[in-house]
């Protein structure tokens, strides 16, 4: 929401942070779902991948105690997984995940930053622009 009523967005991240490509790190991309439909959901998440030649899998996020992780809104989480990032049109992958039944929002963040700033061990400082 905050993205979308601004005219700039700027990311401030570490060099840890930064990735060859998206995906491309132990990290999940996660994907927010409807409990209601979710194991419906997870299967079609599952399907669609399932043509990334990296893909590697998905499962719910859970609790400590096991139970399903619920976001603010008590919605669930599905981490999907991938061994070297995600490769093809960004785009298109982003818009068939958020046209699943059941997904309300994701966290690929395409082309939202108009500035990135970024902090390396040594102390210096990049800045990126869009």
């Amino acid at each position: 929401m905050i993205e979308a009523a601004s005219d700039r967005f700027v990311v401030i991240v570490d060099d840890s942070k930064l990735v060859p490509r998206l995906g491309a790190s132990a990290l999940a991309v996660p994907v927010e779902v409807v409990p209601f439909c979710h194991n419906y959901t997870l299967t079609q998440l599952k399907t669609l991948l399932n043509q990334q030649p990296h893909f590697s899998g998905a499962k719910l996020r859970t609790a400590a105690d096991g139970s399903p992780f619920l976001t603010d809104n008590s919605n669930y989480i599905i981490d999907l997984y991938f061994e070297d990032g995600i490769t093809g049109d960004l785009n298109a992958i982003s818009d068939g995940i958020l046209r699943l039944t059941g997904v309300v929002e994701h966290g690929m963040f395409l082309g939202i930053a108009t500035e990135v700033i970024v902090a390396n061990k040594d102390g210096s400082v990049v800045v990126l622009n869009k």
